[in-house]
């Protein structure tokens, strides 16, 4: 059975942007994704509620992303494919990244991967747009108008850094949308949607 590893933030996870619990797991896209490889496929979910992708969390290491990732890949060995599904958490306003931190950010990411599982596929997964219903909602304390500025450019950034590494690049943009509720989550049909595409990929790489 191919181990595919799902690392990300609150919406790997399963965030409900109605009311902040989790998604069960026949709704969440890493189940779904379970559910639809009948098997071939041990989907190992690795989502972490406000984890950072490039930049040092001060909730801890679980929090920050180039950390949890290298505990996790120490325990889950001969991984067929990993798909990185993170970023967002960083352009909160207090780290002020910009975009060459997280080119920096996103290359060292997959480095790590490389460095402890060289024949791994990576699928790179450039987050859903920030909407302007963050600074009305219950993130509002968190993000401004410029993480939403910052969040238009990570698609290209992401792009760039995945076909510079040899990786597969998804843009979530094309699939599916946040959540009016927050700006930032995704409703339970987004799921769906990014379950079917990433299954699609992972298929091709059988």
């Amino acid at each position: 059975m191919k181990k595919v590893l799902c690392f990300g933030d609150s919406n790997t996870f399963g965030y409900i942007p109605q009311n902040g619990s989790r998604y069960s797991k026949d709704k969440r896209w890493t189940s779904i994704i379970q559910n639809l490889t009948n098997g071939s496929f041990e989907i190992i979910e690795a989502g972490c509620n406000n984890r950072t992708g490039f930049v040092k969390n001060p909730a801890g290491d679980e929090y920050t992303g180039y950390k949890a990732l290298s505990s996790l890949l120490k325990k889950h060995k001969e991984l067929f494919c990993i798909i990185l599904a993170i970023g967002i958490n960083d352009l909160q306003k207090f780290y002020s990244v910009n975009d060459k931190d997280v080119e920096n950010g996103l290359s060292n990411l997959i480095e790590i991967i490389k460095a402890e599982n060289p024949k791994t596929k990576i699928i790179i997964a450039s987050p859903s747009n920030i909407t302007e219903h963050i600074t009305d909602g219950d993130f509002k304390i968190m993000f401004d108008k410029s993480s939403i500025e910052k969040s238009k450019k990570l698609t290209q950034i992401y792009k760039v850094i995945a076909t510079q590494k040899n990786c597969i690049f998804v843009d979530l943009n094309e699939i599916a949308t946040v959540s009016t509720k927050d700006g930032l989550h995704y409703e339970e049909a987004e799921h769906e949607k990014i379950a079917q595409a990433m299954f699609k990929e992972l298929s091709k790489l059988v």
